[in-house]
């Protein structure tokens, strides 16, 4: 039989794994169905990693125009791009 745990505890679930230094991006991955199950939003923890393979976008290459802040991934090469306020 499968634990249900509350929307709160999925949310500090996340805020917890978001708060390491290094991300893993089967973890990553895991963390994102978690918040889409519990229709959680990330805000900005889905600037910390890639759109498209979920790895860590720390060590990324950084772009900066005047209305977006570009990412490009190390691993997979795919360019995040964020809109500056």
């Amino acid at each position: 039989m499968k634990k249900h745990i509350s929307k709160a505890e999925a949310q500090e679930k996340i805020d917890e794994f978001f708060r390491q230094k290094e991300l893993d991006a089967k973890y990553v991955k895991k963390i994102k169905r978690l918040a889409m199950k519990y229709n959680i939003k990330l805000g900005k923890y889905r600037k910390r990693f890639c759109k498209k393979c979920f790895s860590d976008l720390k060590k990324g290459k950084v772009r900066i125009t005047k209305t977006h802040k570009i990412v490009e991934c190390r691993k997979c090469g795919e360019r995040n791009k964020f809109r500056i306020m």
